[in-house]
Formats: structure tokens, sequence, C-alpha cells
């Protein structure tokens, strides 16, 4: 076996155990909260879910398990799976576009124009339900990131790694600002907004899982076919070019992915903090630098670490809960730290 070999077969075997574990961790998710479930009866309410001939979130249900299952947990479960794949693969994209390896996607300032947007709505319209204000959600990161792409183009023409972080900082600024401004106006959008914004899984029926699904299966794609093109920018911008890639093209292709990729889970699930800092990181130790490999790894971390902050928060604080946000926040903190403190920032 080369070492070549041998490095592919290490990797191949890591996506394997990544799916294990994000299998059981699923398993967890329906199985445990404030009413635990037998292994058994979530067995066979799962299987009678994937059989309905109207889908899985659509057959009425027979029991109180089944009520439990369908209506709550398995939408749920689908939910945190859906974007934490999507915000492990932003944090991975984002870091190699902006070649910072303390970026994410509120460095862009994706989070705040998806919770400006969201603000407004509530405060203008009232709502109150995710399902309501989803589309502003996803629309204000939609246009930030227009925002963010142009103003770093403007001069020389080129939305350079540098220009990218000085543009995205400047409307995170104004954007804060503003959310702030409607929060303190209006207090029944405040209750809303502050529920909204710490992050979490919990009070999402199956239309949000269907609204956001088809955004993050186009951006994930756009994400796969970038990834080849990223590796050689990572190398700077003129020896890409001298290499044959379209580094404009190749950049607004990546950031498109972002995009779509952050400004729906954002509007989903809300800004969870940490979950697109970390799991890159933590791929890398596995894959290496090498965007083919790391884009799939920090997606099935991403998803596995914020399904295990979701099933944690309704552990400790049964027969209540905290968030995924709150739990990813206590946990991503010291770890992070600990990254740094172990100088693996140096190897990026």
């Amino acid at each position: 076996m080369t070492p070549l070999g041998t490095v592919r077969r290490r990797r191949l075997t890591g996506l394997v155990l990544l799916f294990a574990l994000l299998f059981l961790a699923a398993v967890a998710s329906i199985a445990l909260g404030s009413r635990s479930l037998a292994p058994g009866t979530v067995f066979d309410t799962v299987r009678d879910a994937l059989t309905c001939p109207g889908g899985p979130f659509s057959c009425p249900a027979q029991t109180a398990e089944d009520q439990i299952v369908r209506s709550l947990r398995l939408p749920r479960t689908a939910l945190a799976v859906l974007t934490g794949i999507a915000l492990g693969v932003t944090g991975a994209l984002v870091q190699g576009y902006t070649r910072n390896p303390l970026a994410d996607a509120s460095l862009l300032g994706l989070n705040s124009g998806a919770a400006f947007l969201a603000a407004l709505s509530m405060y203008v319209f009232g709502f109150t339900m995710p399902e309501q204000y989803i589309w502003f959600a996803f629309a204000g990161a939609l246009l930030t990131g227009l925002a963010v792409f142009g103003f770093s183009s403007i001069g020389g023409g080129k939305a350079s790694p540098l220009s990218l972080v000085l543009a995205g900082a400047a409307l995170t600024a104004f954007l804060q600002a503003m959310t702030n401004a409607i929060a303190l106006l209006d207090p029944a959008a405040l209750d809303t907004y502050r529920f909204w914004v710490v992050g979490a899984v919990a009070g999402r029926d199956a239309h949000v899982f269907w609204q956001v699904l088809p955004f993050l299966a186009i951006g994930l794609v756009l994400a796969v076919v970038a990834a080849p093109g990223l590796n050689l920018l990572t190398l700077g911008d003129e020896v890409a070019r001298g290499l044959g890639v379209h580094v404009g093209r190749s950049r607004a292709l990546g950031l498109t992915a972002v995009v779509l990729l952050c400004g729906g889970a954002t509007a989903a699930v809300g800004p969870i903090a940490f979950l697109g800092l970390i799991v890159p990181h933590a791929a890398r130790m596995f894959t290496g630098p090498d965007f083919r490999w790391l884009i799939p790894y920090s997606g099935l971390l991403g998803a596995l670490l914020l399904l295990v902050a979701d099933v944690a928060g309704r552990l400790v604080a049964r027969p209540g809960e905290l968030q995924a946000g709150v739990m990813l926040a206590l946990v991503g903190a010291p770890f992070f730290i600990a990254l740094v403190r172990r100088r693996k920032l140096v190897n990026l």
C-alpha cells in the first residue's frame, strides 16, 4: 500500500466512523428528552413513519409515542442534521476563501443580515412563528452576501480575502446596531427575536425543514464543485491563476454556496455560535488542508456536534431544556482556547 493509498483509506474509514456516530446520535435524539422512549419503540415508530406513503412527517399519529416521534423529534432531528452539515461546510469554506483560521459566517456579516431582516419582519408584521420570518432571515443573509461581495470588489475589481473581511466587518457593525434599535423599539419583537437569536432546533416543525432543504441542497452541491478550485486558491491568487483557475469565478461560486448554506441554516435555527469556527479545525486533524475531504468531514462533524449539543441540552435541564446554541457556546469556547494553546493554528 502506497502512502497515498494509506491516507485515502484512513480518510474513508474516518467518514464511515462519522456516519456511524451520526446515526447513533440521531437515535439518541429521537429517543431522549423529557419523556424517554425505549429503543424498540423508536425503531418501530421511525420505521412506520419512513414507510408512510405521504412521507415521514405526514401520516397521522396512532399513539402518544407516534405523536412525540413524528411531530416533534423526527423533524427536529432531521433539521439538526441538515443545518449542522450546512454550518460545518460553511465554516470550512469561509476559512478557506478568507484565508483566516478564525473566520466563520459571522465575519462576512451573514448572521447579522439574517438577524436584521428577521427582527424587522417581527417588528413590522408581528411575526412570531419560525415559518413566518424564515424567508426574511434568508433574504437578509442573501442580500448581505451580495453587498459584501459587491463592496469588496469596489476599486480594483477583485474580491480579495482582506477586502471580504473588511466589508463583512463594516456591514456587521451597521446591521447589529440596526437590529438592536428594532429590538429596543418593540418589546414584543424583542421577545420573539431573543428566542430565535440564541440558536435552537426546538420549536421547528417539518415545514421549516422542507422550506430550507432546496437551498441547502444546492449549496452543498456548489461547495463540492468549488472544493478543487479552493485548494488552489489557498496557494494565492497569482499561483491559482497560473494553474488555470478563474479566480473571480471560483470565489463567486464558493461564496454563493456560503450564502445559500449559511442563509438557509441561520434562517431555520438562528445563529449557532462556534460551530462553523470549531468544526473545520477538528476536521483538519484528520484530513489536512485538502478541501475535497475537509468539506464532507466538516459537514458530518457539524451535524454530529449540533445533534449532541441538542440532546445534551434536553438532559441537563429536564424536564425543560437548554438551547443547542447555549450548549455549543459552553463547550465551544474552552475547546477553541485549547486548540489555540496547542498551537494548531500555525499548521493551517
